[in-house]
């Protein structure tokens, strides 16, 4: 996920999702090796737990090397319970690559497009060698990893990168148009230049890009959860709801599209979907996306139960006190009083 400055935001979350991103891991006794990657504490971090085929959990250390289309980034061995954690990390993305016995386990991929502050959490299961029809634990898009990038075109798409993360938006769009127009094919400029425009609310640009970025690759995440974000800002809620449905069955454990699902669910009105939506959204991604606490604090009120909204709307206000949004939860909170 190149989501470093390209925000939408929802009250505290900026979620849209950049080149380059669950369900909870358990705890471990000890915590897991960590990367070393030398960013500030504001980067990404990816962790997750290995477990064997049956389901069960590993009981020895297993390399997991964290990859881009430059190369090997960093790796890390996982603790006695098969948990690992890279942390610090700049957003884009990345091939999570695990690698175990392999005398009895194929070599697993899961491809991950990382948004900076914003944790992915992965369960992945080995898969045993001669074995077939067993589900896979990832799938990696040819074209969001193409090695078909010509140097001009990656050298304009890495200075995109850096002016948006100095926050230099316009020029950010201005590199990212030049490197589609050395490689129309290019994907993943497509869904930046998509997101870049999101963030100036220039709807209809970024919804075509996006959609171009999908003719390339239908199966590619990350422009199909910004569709739904772009089509959710345009009111388009039916739309939003089959494609960003779409992205929540193509990455189940991801806490972005699992609450732009909610809102888009919300908007239609089906507050029981919406709920489960949100709550899973926070259950899978923690504190960076305490947003999902105030929406549901707000279905709650609209039911009539005072009080579940109430405990909702303080914890929001417990874990982002100092949110967009927090005089109006504020207001929420003492009219339950």
């Amino acid at each position: 996920m190149q989501l470093t400055v390209h925000q939408l935001r929802c009250g505290t979350i900026s979620l849209i999702v950049l080149a380059c991103a669950v369900s909870a891991g358990a705890q471990s006794p000890r915590q897991p090796n960590r990367s070393t990657s030398p960013e500030n504490s504001s980067g990404g971090t990816i962790r997750g737990k290995i477990v064997l085929p049956s389901g069960g959990f590993v009981t020895q250390s297993i390399r997991i090397s964290l990859q881009t289309v430059r190369g090997i980034d960093s790796t890390v061995f996982t603790d006695n319970t098969g948990t690992f954690e890279f942390t610090r990390l700049t957003p884009g993305r990345y091939q999570v690559v695990v690698d175990a016995d392999p005398r009895l386990y194929e070599t697993s991929a899961e491809s991950i497009e990382l948004v900076r502050g914003m944790v992915a959490v992965l369960n992945i299961a080995l898969k045993e060698k001669g074995k077939t029809g067993q589900p896979k634990a990832g799938t990696v898009s040819a074209a969001e990893l193409d090695s078909n990038v010509p140097p001009k075109a990656r050298k304009e798409f890495d200075r995109a990168s850096e002016a948006s993360k100095n926050g230099k938006t316009e020029e950010a769009i201005t590199h990212l148009r030049n490197a589609i127009a050395i490689y129309p094919q290019y994907l993943m400029a497509h869904n930046d230049l998509g997101a870049q425009l999101l963030e100036l609310n220039r709807l209809d640009e970024a919804e075509k890009e996006l959609r171009l970025a999908l003719d390339i690759d239908p199966a590619a995440f990350n422009p199909t959860l910004n569709l739904g974000i772009v089509l959710i800002k345009k009111h388009e809620i039916q739309s939003a709801l089959t494609v960003l449905e779409k992205a929540t069955s193509m990455q189940s454990q991801s806490p972005a599209a699992r609450f732009f699902y909610g809102m888009a669910l919300s908007g239609a009105s089906e507050s029981e979907r919406a709920e489960k939506e949100f709550i899973a959204a926070y259950t899978l991604g923690g504190s960076q996306y305490a947003e999902a606490l105030f929406y549901l604090g707000r279905l709650y009120m609209d039911r009539g139960d005072r009080n579940v909204a109430k405990k909702y709307l303080e914890r929001y206000l417990r874990e982002a006190p100092n949110a967009s949004n927090s005089a109006e939860a504020r207001k929420l909170v003492a009219m339950l009083e």
